[in-house]
């Protein structure tokens, strides 16, 4: 029954051919639009998530600030200074923890026989290149034999080689920083940077060799990696750092505390309420595209009326009429939905890499847009599909099976 129910579908279409390829271009146009909409959302999405990707997303940093509210005996406007016993509080008493580094930076002169420039220079543990996800393209980094020996040897960003070095061989040569004499050890891939604040001109030492080009007393921040909940993790940190520090852990100005999986979460409520948006946007193209589908058929039953009355009069019932056009339809619907989804992926294949945090930033192709069509959303369109075809063929499928044969036969 089911193929002379799809035959007679496809006889009908062919007898309309003109119409039916109308029909389907529609759809096919409708279903394109809502895939590549899911496609461009999914990919700024990814965009997102590359941006932040580069520092490691389970990463916390967290800076001294000055107490705004009064604590016991303890009055507003105190300094917060983090010292080496922070960071083996820090470890010791908050879970989760997978490595952690004090830091010292500050802006020093950097030469080398032909150029001086101003730099940031970073001293931290080894593991600290780690966890800001620092890679060398040339060379190496520094280890924990360099850190213990106090060794002047440093990491240079991309963009400080091409500068000192003019973009040649840069491992094994002298630079001075602040006079002291340091060797290239390695340089570091490319980052994304906007704006004034490169990261790939910074200088990156030993944080015992640190202490020879400032006051190590004090450290400027304390950076690490953790597993878990960020939200639980920043918690015991702020309370961890309270005990310690006599302030209140509700205190957001005594510490200030970089949560990247935190600023992650706030950016993905974003990109998930722009691809519902995206969704009913493609949607609502669709159905006017289902408008279309149901005008067709209802043409298709004032047509087809002396020939429902002749099948009413032959001893068809209404659900026999019913599924004939609903399956009409249907069957216009899944051809123009699989052409549809076909010239999404050509058009995804085409458009390539869309410019968008590359317009504002140096090394950010890849956090550029993509258009990237997921088995998801391939479903996602493909049930609304479904549904507009569904209603757009039930309404005039309805009517179809409602007709009375005797008014039928004598419809001219």
């Amino acid at each position: 029954m089911l193929r002379d129910i799809l035959g007679q579908a496809w006889e009908a279409m062919i007898y309309n051919r003109r119409r039916t390829m109308i029909t389907m271009i529609g759809m096919a146009w409708g279903i394109a639009t809502v895939v590549l909409l899911l496609a461009y959302g999914a990919g700024f999405s990814r965009a997102i998530q590359n941006i932040f990707a580069q520092w490691g997303v389970n990463h916390i940093e967290v800076y001294g600030g000055r107490t705004s509210e009064q604590a016991g005996a303890d009055k507003a406007g105190v300094r917060v200074r983090l010292t080496q016993d922070d960071v083996d509080r820090i470890w010791n008493s908050v879970p989760g923890i997978t490595s952690i580094t004090p830091a010292l930076f500050n802006n020093l002169t950097v030469t080398n026989d032909l150029h001086t420039y101003t730099w940031s220079v970073n001293g931290v543990l080894p593991q600290g290149l780690d966890i800001l996800v620092l890679d060398p393209s040339e060379g190496r980094l520094f280890n924990g034999l360099e850190e213990q020996q106090r060794a002047h040897v440093c990491v240079i960003g991309s963009d400080a080689k091409t500068k000192l070095f003019s973009g040649g061989y840069a491992i094994g040569e002298p630079i001075r920083i602040n006079g002291i004499m340091f060797t290239v050890i390695g340089v570091l891939t490319p980052k994304m940077v906007e704006g004034e604040n490169n990261i790939n001109t910074n200088i990156w030492i030993p944080f015992s060799t640190m202490g020879d080009l400032k006051d190590s007393t004090y450290l400027d921040g304390i950076w690490f990696n953790y597993r878990g909940d960020n939200e639980v993790v920043e918690r015991n940190l702020r309370n961890t750092l309270a005990v310690a520090h006599h302030f209140r852990p509700s205190d957001h100005r005594a510490i200030f505390v970089a949560n990247l999986q935190s600023q992650l979460h706030q950016f993905a409520i974003v990109t998930i309420a722009l691809q519902v948006l995206l969704s009913l946007v493609g949607a609502l193209t669709l159905g006017i595209a289902g408008i279309g589908l149901m005008n067709i058929m209802l043409v298709a039953v004032q047509q087809r009326t002396r020939e429902i009355g002749i099948e009413k009069a032959l001893g068809a019932q209404r659900h026999h009429i019913l599924v004939q056009f609903l399956a009409e339809a249907l069957a216009i619907t899944g051809v123009g939905g699989a052409c549809g989804i076909a010239l999404a992926y050509l058009v995804s294949a085409m458009v390539g890499r869309i410019t968008f945090y590359s317009a504002l930033a140096k090394n950010a192709e890849n956090a550029d847009i993509r258009l990237l069509i997921s088995p998801s959303s391939v479903i996602v369109a493909t049930a609304i599909l479904v549904v507009t075809g569904l209603v757009s063929g039930m309404i005039p499928a309805i009517r179809a099976a409602n007709l009375d044969p005797i008014e039928a036969l004598r419809y001219e």
